[in-house]
């Protein structure tokens, strides 16, 4: 599903990343851990095509994605890579429903398919009686949920998540660990964690640490 290949990264003087590699199949969920500034973000970004790095390969579904052109990669990720992050990052004046449908939206789908597949996922995730309710309308785990679910809408080959449980209270917490690998099992979905929680990193299939921008 991945294949990341000498991945290297600096700002300045400082280097972050000195060589990652990394190999991640189908339906496999991944847990990266490590201390604040051991270059766990960065990677992600980078994994997740939102920076390029200075020197290295990525392949995500067989596709070199650093040979592509910016406008190209913009609708390649659209297209294929969801992301969930630790404040949510939910627009406020939309609904729940018009949160999830805008990567659709984006790709210009039909908006009727979007609508239809936006409230499937919102109904999977529990939130069947939050369709029309606003982010500050809803609890943070509602609005974690809605993010999930924003991340699944374009069907993507592969989901990241930075600190997805760091702002939630533990029940949260747990309901949303125990989510993820329910929509490993059901979708077959592959997901790529970055996260100082180590109960979700053991739950995961594999937890790699990452120190002084290397993986362990």
């Amino acid at each position: 599903m991945l294949e990341a290949s000498h991945i290297r990264k600096s700002y300045g003087d400082l280097e972050v990343l000195r060589g990652v590699d990394l190999s991640i199949s189908s339906a496999e969920v991944v847990s990266i851990v490590g201390k604040s500034g051991a270059g766990k973000s960065t990677l992600l970004h980078i994994l997740g095509t939102l920076d390029r790095p200075d020197t290295g390969e990525l392949l995500i579904g067989g596709e070199n994605v650093f040979a592509m052109r910016d406008k190209r990669l913009a609708a390649f990720r659209n297209e294929r890579i969801g992301f969930v992050f630790q404040f949510h990052h939910l627009l406020p004046e939309f609904t729940a429903l018009e949160n999830v449908c805008i990567p659709a939206y984006i790709g210009r789908r039909d908006p009727q398919a979007a609508e239809r597949r936006g409230k499937e996922l919102l109904d999977y995730l529990g939130l069947a009686d939050r369709f029309t309710h606003k982010p500050n309308q809803m609890s943070g785990g509602e609005q974690q949920r809605v993010a999930v679910a924003r991340a699944l809408m374009n069907e993507p080959a592969i989901v990241f998540a930075d600190e997805p449980s760091g702002n939630l209270d533990s029940v949260s917490s747990r309901d949303l660990h125990e989510l993820l690998f329910r929509l490993r099992d059901d979708f077959n979905q592959s997901f790529i964690i970055v996260t100082h929680n180590e109960e979700l990193a053991q739950m995961s299939d594999r937890r790699l640490e990452m120190s002084d921008g290397i993986l362990m």
